[in-house]
């Protein structure tokens, strides 16, 4: 790892507030920011994190949803243990993950995913995108009616189009960015709230376009 990151990951207050606390990941506070504004983990509910590991999100979603909530945690990576979180290791963009959650129903859907860093921006930003449609994809099969679904993504010009596919699916559409994302940063948080499943008929999804696993 360079110094110079080292370095200044070290000078971050988010950074050494997660140690601090025994978060695992400075992306804890961006999803407590994300809830502290939108109210989407309440005492009792049922929460799928994506792309899960360290573990950061999974440790504020179950703290927030309480003894009486379900976090379930998905990631192809090793997640040390979390007390209230159930762990599957599995791709996001594999058909056989929403069997593998054993039919639950998720009050809402969770996804810090970020692809590979290949220092194309263009690459990157539509690489973002299609792991939101990917997460966007599973989510209306597990969603809960009214449930709600955040996911980070690199802003670029894909971003309006995806925004306009999540407000076919959900009532309120918003945009935000954590005061612990960093400053130079691009990425961005869309968190869709009121979920409408599909009224075609049982079980059907609005089609999206394919997206690699992650």
């Amino acid at each position: 790892m360079p110094r110079r990151f080292v370095a200044e990951r070290r000078r971050d207050p988010y950074y050494r507030a997660a140690q601090r606390e025994g978060l695992r990941s400075r992306a804890a506070f961006k999803l407590a920011y994300v809830d502290d504004r939108f109210r989407i983990l309440r005492p009792g509910a049922r929460a799928l994190d994506l792309g899960a590991a360290p573990g950061g999100w999974s440790l504020v979603a179950a703290d927030r949803v309480g003894s009486r909530g379900r976090v379930v945690a998905v990631d192809p990576r090793a997640i040390e243990p979390i007390d209230g979180v159930e762990v599957v290791r599995g791709r996001v963009g594999d058909e056989r993950l929403a069997a593998r959650l054993g039919g639950t129903r998720f009050d809402v859907v969770l996804s810090d995913m970020s692809p590979r860093i290949s220092g194309a921006y263009a690459t990157d930003h539509a690489r973002s995108v299609d792991l939101v449609r990917a997460a966007l994809r599973l989510a209306r099969t597990v969603l809960l009616p009214g449930g709600s679904f955040v996911a980070k993504v690199f802003d670029g010009d894909l971003v309006p189009s995806l925004e306009a596919e999540l407000r076919g699916d959900f009532s309120d559409v918003r945009r935000t960015k954590p005061p612990a994302s960093r400053e130079p940063s691009s990425e961005l948080y869309l968190v869709a709230r009121g979920f409408r499943p599909a009224r075609e008929g049982p079980g059907s999804v609005p089609a999206a376009p394919r997206a690699p696993a992650i």
